[in-house]
């Protein structure tokens, strides 16, 4: 068993693969969750969390979030140790959804949503450029609501417009799927 102090919490570095432009203490906000989580739960220090700046335009999160990110990590594209994902009963993940133009999007690290097709319409997302350099990607879903995409997801032959979060393939990382029972029930081997 890991013991917290094992961990090496000050070397941790947690950032949102996507974030709502809503207030911090919003509860939309993913930011409150990972705070009120993790902090004073485990010795992880409150300025290890990043933020997005709820104050900005969408556009000057994104560029904010971006600068952000380059004041981390050394590489022209992070490098996440592990991103940390879910899937939507839509097949989205992060805040990139299907059909979405984002999805087709190359240059930026972190994007700004401002047509998100579920509330709030104003977020911010780390690119798929970015989700697939990480060197672990791993999915939870949870919910009978998200059987037909898990199956979809996993076992499906989607190659001519591929679900959102069957485009996160780490290009030299792992990828790993959670599921719970409701979640897999459409899978053909449980």
């Amino acid at each position: 068993m890991v013991k917290h102090a094992d961990v090496g919490w000050d070397k941790w570095r947690v950032f949102m693969a996507d974030e709502r432009l809503v207030p911090l203490g919003h509860g939309d906000c993913n930011y409150k969750g990972y705070k009120e989580g993790l902090v004073g739960s485990v010795p992880l220090a409150a300025e290890h969390i990043y933020p997005i700046n709820p104050s900005l335009s969408v556009e000057a999160a994104a560029e904010d979030y971006t600068q952000k990110l380059k004041q981390v990590f050394s590489e022209d594209v992070p490098v996440f140790d592990m991103v940390l994902l879910g899937m939507g009963p839509d097949g989205h993940t992060a805040s990139l959804f299907p059909g979405h133009k984002l999805l087709q999007e190359r240059t930026l690290l972190v994007a700004p949503i401002s047509d998100s097709p579920k509330p709030p319409p104003n977020r911010v997302t780390l690119t798929l450029k970015v989700l697939n350099r990480a060197r672990c990607a791993v999915f939870v879903c949870t919910g009978e609501s998200k059987a037909a995409n898990v199956k979809v997801v996993l076992e499906g032959n989607e190659q001519d417009n591929p679900l959102p979060a069957a485009l996160v393939q780490p290009l030299d990382g792992e990828l790993h799927w959670y599921l719970d029972s409701a979640a897999a029930s459409q899978l053909s081997q449980q």
